[in-house]
């Protein structure tokens, strides 16, 4: 067994030590230099996980994958300049998602900035605006380097959110010892609060009085809600229960293709299912419909259940419970009490008007991204992970059904299309159901560096949808057809996967039609001697319209 190496420099050698006494075990790394000394105390020792990744966006979003499965925090380390500046959009996507994302970056001394030094830039408070912590470190070992350290990790996790460690060096990097030469000034910021939570009565009240309540699901984390609770929500007449595909909330009676059910609302229809209190809890919501309605036809209520925030999306926030769902609903059940309604029932016959509407428009409609996405849906293995691309890739996923053992994710945090292979493959190393991912064309080339990673499980799978362009441009209103649309907004291309599944040793297969994905898709599925993408290529055209037709069928 070899013998550990330390970093010389007894400010690596801090950061190291907390790092490790705090239980930080994945660290990515990024090839550089000025982090030479945190790189030499990571890898060289064995209860760090390391991981190289060249490209620092990429690392940063593969890190965020993996905090994202394992909800605790995850570092990403790299050298001095322009590299920090590249964690960037990963920080944004962390600070909206609530992910514990810890990124430390190496830096010259501070009397080396802004005279001139090659590979320098301000890197203090470089996040500032989407960070929970910036430490920014002082290059001798002193007592508040140490607090600043454990005040940032601590905060991670207490705060979910990303932190900043800046830790300035002087040359010589890459110098080593063979034992800790620091002593660490060790602090506990833990404050542990076993206080029951109890709701007031007033709030009991007005639940059970009401009798429209809405509960409106966000991006969830599988198995936080525990099953009495979703029976008690799904029986009760007076809620009905609207849930995204990132909710990870499952149940028969529960509306999980919102735009489908609402988009054809009447003024009436609209008008009836205002709910008097709407209830929401976990992250973002992608339905734009949704958000329409309720700040049009607003609630007298809006509860959130947040832990840590509570966002005004519908203009009518009236109360921030600081507590996570389960000990809230738990709490509710005590006195929870029903009353006559009829809400849920007129919700769920036009729910199965919309279902069997679709079911005929879908047999009718030719090959498209809504006929893919109908036959993916279909066909996809039952209990795996399924991470999902922005754009339009997460919203056709809105109006078809998985199997409720598919776990979904998606970064909705930003809502950007950087990023989400590198999350994905992130997420597959650390989680225990084998992984999918589902992309865009724009998306999936916009961050094909992804592929550049040697730890992607051999049964890892994308499936690219590709439409030759932006698809998603074409459906949002103000779109029209010229070269400005089509070069600027759209991206019209012509490339295909071909040669960068080549070049990263994926098994490719190739679908043009209905017949080819049907033919293929058994094949693809069964691929499992090294990582897989399957390019199914859809007219460019022609996908905006379907689209359209499909929420006019509805009516």
């Amino acid at each position: 067994m070899s013998q550990i190496k330390y970093p010389k420099i007894p400010l690596a050698q801090s950061l190291i030590a907390i790092c490790k006494a705090k239980g930080l075990k994945h660290i990515v790394i990024s090839p550089g230099s000025r982090n030479a000394p945190l790189t030499i105390g990571f890898a060289s020792n064995p209860y760090f996980t390391c991981y190289s990744i060249a490209d620092e966006r990429c690392a940063a979003f593969f890190a965020l994958g993996i905090a994202q499965q394992l909800d605790e925090p995850v570092a990403v380390v790299c050298t001095s300049g322009s590299a920090v500046l590249n964690y960037y959009p990963a920080v944004a996507e962390a600070f909206y998602s609530q992910i514990p994302l810890v990124v430390i970056s190496a830096d010259r001394p501070h009397d080396k900035i802004d005279i001139g030094d090659g590979q320098t830039i301000r890197q203090e408070n470089v996040f500032f605006n989407h960070i929970i912590n910036s430490a920014n470190l002082t290059e001798e070992v002193s007592d508040k380097n140490d607090e600043a350290i454990q005040y940032a990790l601590h905060l991670a996790v207490s705060q979910k959110g990303p932190v900043h460690i800046n830790v300035p060096f002087e040359e010589p990097l890459y110098e080593t010892v063979n034992a800790i030469t620091v002593n660490t000034k060790w602090i506990d910021f833990e404050k542990k609060e076993n206080n029951p939570f109890v709701i007031d009565e007033k709030f009991v009240n007005q639940w059970n009085s009401s009798r429209k309540k809405m509960v409106l699901v966000g991006e969830n984390k599988p198995n936080t809600i525990e099953k009495e609770i979703i029976d008690q929500l799904a029986k009760d007449t007076s809620v009905i229960v609207m849930t995204e595909k990132t909710s990870n909330l499952f149940h028969s009676k529960f509306i999980n293709n919102i735009d489908t059910v609402i988009t054809p609302f009447s003024i009436d229809e609209f008008e009836y299912l205002q709910p008097d209190i709407l209830l929401t809890f976990g992250g973002m919501v992608v339905s734009k419909r949704i958000k329409a309605f309720l700040r049009q036809y607003q609630p007298k209520e809006h509860w959130h259940i947040d832990e840590l925030r509570a966002y005004n999306t519908y203009g009518v926030l009236t109360e921030h419970f600081k507590i996570a769902p389960t000990p809230f609903f738990n709490a509710l059940l005590k006195d929870w009490k029903f009353i006559d309604s009829d809400y849920d029932a007129i919700i769920q016959e036009l729910v199965a008007i919309r279902k069997t509407k679709t079911e005929e428009y879908l047999k009718q409609i030719p090959f498209s991204d809504f006929k893919v996405f109908d036959y993916i849906s279909k066909n996809l293995p039952n209990n795996i992970q399924l991470q999902i691309s922005n754009s339009s890739a997460i919203r056709y996923l809105q109006l078809v059904s998985i199997d409720s053992s598919i776990t979904v994710f998606c970064n909705r945090g930003t809502s950007g299309i950087d990023g989400s292979t590198s999350t994905a493959i992130g997420a597959a190393i650390t989680s225990e159901k084998q992984t999918f991912f589902i992309t865009g064309d724009i998306s999936f080339f916009y961050d094909s560096n992804a592929l550049w990673n040697n730890y992607i499980p051999k049964n890892f799978k994308i499936i690219l949808i590709n439409n030759g362009g932006g698809g998603i441009f074409r459906i949002l209103p103000g779109h029209q057809e010229n070269n400005v649309f089509n070069t600027f907004f759209e991206t019209t291309h012509q490339l295909n996967a071909t040669f960068l599944t080549q070049m990263f040793n994926f098994s490719y297969f190739a679908v043009e039609n209905e017949k080819e994905l049907e033919s293929q898709f058994v094949d693809f599925l069964n691929e499992n001697d090294r990582p897989s993408l399957m390019e199914i290529k859809t007219p460019e055209k022609i996908n905006n319209q379907i689209l359209l037709d499909y929420f006019k069928k509805l009516k």
